[in-house]
C-alpha cells in the first residue's frame, strides 16, 4: 500500500465528523414512519398514566417482584413467559429483517423514534434544512444564542421528563411525581430519572446517526439475514444513469440521460446521511425517505415512479424475485405457532403454585405404630390479587393418609406460606420402594381454581 493511500485512509478514519440536516420529506413511508414514531411514543408517556382496578395498569414493581399487566399479575416464577417472549422478539426480528431489510431500524427503533422527536424541534426553533445550516454558519450573534439556548432547554426538558417516565414503569408514577415534586425521591429513582434523560440528551440530540453507524451491532450483523430475495431499498442505476440535470420538457435520452436529474435530495433526506445510489450501505437504516422524495421529484418531471424503491437484487438483475420464499415461511410458522403458545399458555396461567420439598435429613421413617412416614414441607404461592383459602388432600397412593395442622390453608394476596405435612401408609400396601403420589389444592371460594402437583413417597417394601 502507498504512503497516499495510508494518508487517505487515515483522513477518512479521523476526518472530523460532518453534521447531518436531513431535509423533511412526505410521502408514503414517511407517513407511516410517523404513525409508528407516534403509536410508540403513546405506548411510552401514556401508559404509566392508565389505571386498572385501583392500581397502575401497568406497572413492573421490582421491589415487590411483580410485574401488573392490566388483569394479570406476573411473578418471578413467570419466568417462562418472559422467555418465550424474548425468543419471539428475536425470531420476528430475523422474519422482518429477512423479508424487506431493516424495518426495525428505520421505523422501530428507540433511537430513531426519538431522533425523530428532536429532529421535529431543531425544525421549529433553528428552521428547515437551509436555514439550519446558515444558522450554524453565522457568527454567533444574540439571535443565534437565543435559538440554540432554546433548542438545548427544550432538549433537556424533554429528555428528563422521558427518563422520568421510564422510572413510572417500574414506580407508580403518581407516588413518584408527589416525591419528585417535593424533593423526596429515593436516590435510585433520581439517578434513573438523570441516567435515562442524559443517555436521551446524548444520542437523541447529539449523537444521532453516529449510533446506528458505529454503535449498534444490528449494523454489522444484518447482512447475515439478508439473501437475493430481501427486499431492500435501491437504486436502479441501468434506469438513471448516466444522470444529469436537465429541464422537464427535455426529453432524457435525446441528450443520452437516464432519470436521475441527479437533484441529490435523496442523500439530503438521509438521516446517515448515505447517498443511496451508491448501492446498498450497511449504514442505510431502510426509513425510505429516500424512496418518498424520490417518488415525489419522478412526479414533478413526468417520470415513472420507483427509480429508488423496495426491490430485490433478483429483481435488479432481471431474475425472478421470490419473497414468499421457505425462509421466510418457516419464519412465519414458527412465529404464529409460538404466539398462539404463549396467548393460549397466559389464557390458561393459574395464579396459584405449590412447590413440594421432601424431608432432607431421612428418606423415610417408622413410627411407633409401625407406619412408614415421608415428611415434606408445601411452599404454598398466591399469585393472585384476592386472599384466598385453599383445601389440601392427597392422592394417587391408596391407603396413604395425609397428616397436618390443617387441610384449609388461608394464604394471603401475593404471599407465601410454608405448610409442613406428613404422608403415612401400611408398608404392607406399598409396592415399590418409590410411588408417586398427588397432592391437591383447591380454592374454596373460587372453584375454578386449582393445582395439583406431584411428589414421591419413598418407603421400603415387605414381601
Amino acid at each position: 500500500m502507498s504512503k497516499e493511500q495510508n494518508v487517505a485512509i487515515e483522513d477518512e478514519l479521523y476526518a472530523k465528523r460532518e453534521k447531518i440536516y436531513p431535509r423533511q420529506v412526505s410521502g408514503v413511508f414517511a407517513s407511516l414512519r410517523l404513525s409508528g414514531v407516534l403509536g410508540l411514543l403513546g405506548i411510552y408517556y401514556l401508559f404509566p398514566w392508565f389505571n386498572w382496578d385501583g392500581r397502575q395498569a401497568v406497572l413492573f414493581d421490582l421491589p415487590a417482584r411483580k410485574f401488573y399487566i392490566f388483569d394479570l399479575v406476573f411473578w418471578p416464577q413467570d419466568f417462562f413467559y418472559l422467555a418465550l417472549l424474548l425468543i419471539i422478539a428475536a425470531l420476528s426480528l430475523f422474519f422482518f429483517t429477512a423479508l424487506a431489510g431493516r424495518l426495525w431500524c428505520g421505523y422501530a427503533c428507540p433511537q430513531t423514534v426519538w431522533t425523530e422527536v428532536f429532529l421535529w424541534i431543531d425544525r421549529k426553533v433553528e428552521g428547515d434544512r437551509s436555514k439550519a445550516m446558515k444558522l450554524d454558519k453565522a457568527p454567533w450573534t444574540a439571535n443565534k444564542i437565543i435559538r440554540k439556548s432554546i433548542k438545548h432547554v427544550l432538549w433537556i426538558v424533554f429528555s428528563l421528563f422521558t427518563g422520568y417516565t421510564f422510572v413510572g414503569w417500574f414506580t407508580p408514577i403518581d407516588e413518584l411525581t408527589t416525591t419528585l415534586i417535593n424533593l423526596e425521591a429515593g436516590p435510585w429513582e433520581t439517578f434513573w430519572v438523570f441516567f435515562y434523560g442524559s443517555a436521551t440528551y446524548l444520542n437523541a440530540g447529539w449523537m444521532r446517526e453516529q449510533v446506528c453507524i458505529y454503535m449498534c451491532p444490528y449494523a454489522r450483523f444484518q447482512s447475515a439475514m439478508f439473501d437475493k430475495d430481501t427486499l431492500i431499498i435501491s437504486y436502479d442505476e441501468e434506469r438513471g444513469e448516466p444522470r444529469g440535470s436537465r429541464k422537464k420538457n427535455i426529453d432524457p435520452k435525446e441528450k443520452g440521460l437516464g432519470d436521475c436529474i441527479d437533484c441529490t435530495l435523496c442523500k439530503q433526506v438521509c438521516p446517515t446521511g448515505i447517498d443511496i445510489r451508491d448501492g446498498l450501505q450497511y449504514q442505510c437504516i431502510g426509513c425510505a425517505a429516500c424512496v418518498d422524495v424520490c417518488n415525489s421529484v419522478m412526479d414533478k418531471m413526468g417520470y415513472e415512479r420507483g427509480l429508488v424503491r423496495y426491490t430485490t437484487e433478483h429483481s435488479l438483475q432481471g431474475k425472478a424475485a421470490h419473497v414468499l420464499r421457505t425462509r421466510i415461511i418457516v419464519y412465519a410458522v414458527l412465529l404464529v405457532v409460538l404466539l398462539v403458545g404463549l396467548i393460549y399458555a397466559i389464557g390458561q396461567r393459574i395464579p396459584l403454585e405449590l412447590d413440594i420439598i421432601r424431608d432432607r435429613n431421612s428418606l423415610y421413617r417408622t413410627t411407633e405404630s409401625g407406619l412408614v412416614e415421608n415428611i415434606y414441607t408445601l411452599k404454598v404461592i398466591n399469585m393472585d390479587e384476592l386472599d384466598h383459602t385453599y383445601h389440601l388432600s392427597i392422592s394417587g397412593l391408596q391407603g396413604a393418609s395425609l397428616i397436618t395442622r390443617t387441610t384449609d390453608v388461608k394464604v394471603e394476596a401475593g404471599a407465601v406460606m410454608e405448610l409442613p405435612v406428613r404422608v403415612s401408609i401400611d408398608p404392607y400396601k406399598l409396592k415399590q420402594t418409590s410411588t408417586e403420589l398427588q397432592f391437591h389444592l383447591q380454592s374454596i371460594d373460587k372453584q375454578d381454581l386449582s393445582i395439583v402437583e406431584t411428589g414421591r413417597f419413598i418407603g421400603p417394601v415387605t414381601r
